[in-house]
């Protein structure tokens, strides 16, 4: 009998511990709407629903991996990430380059991310996170649903006012 008295309150333990740790990242301060304007010369800024998204998930790390002080979930950054400790920066553009082969990152690398070298530029980090959830969950899966293309990313992608025009037809053979 006390043997089972020990076993439950063990067991209530650690499940106190577990909601405590679970929900931890969700008493910290967090802004409702992010703005992600990485890409401003060819998109309109994103505005993020950074809120809605908190309530949508059941820990941080889902999305910001072991950067808010929740428990590393993915295996492979667990091999050196193994604390659970906030870091300074939990952006994804904190970590991930827009650029990461420009001059200035392959020749001055940010200190400490010598082991990085195979993590995915902004652009694809956002979209592994944001795309794969979306398809699991129906959220918006198309370019457009989320950017919108300025003057300049229209230009750029020859899309819009600048898409290739079709040839006139002549009834000529």
């Amino acid at each position: 009998m006390v043997n089972a008295s020990k076993q439950l309150i063990a067991g209530l333990g650690v499940l106190m511990l577990f909601a405590v740790l679970s929900a931890s990242c969700y008493a910290m301060d967090y802004p409702d709407e992010v703005e992600i304007d990485s890409l401003a010369n060819l998109y309109e800024p994103v505005v993020f629903d950074h809120a809605m998204h908190v309530d949508a998930t059941e820990s941080c790390a889902e999305c910001h991996h072991h950067t808010t002080g929740t428990e590393v979930i993915n295996e492979y950054c667990a091999k050196c990430h193994t604390g659970t400790v906030e870091m300074d920066a939990v952006s994804c553009q904190d970590c991930h380059s827009a650029d990461p082969v420009s001059p200035e990152n392959l020749h001055h690398p940010k200190p400490g991310y010598s082991y990085h070298n195979d993590q995915p530029n902004l652009k694809a980090a956002y979209h592994l996170n944001c795309l794969g959830c979306h398809q699991e969950v129906g959220g918006p899966t198309g370019c457009e649903d989320c950017h919108v293309k300025t003057e300049a990313g229209d230009k750029f992608y020859r899309s819009g006012e600048f898409a290739p025009k079709e040839p006139a037809h002549s009834s000529e053979h």
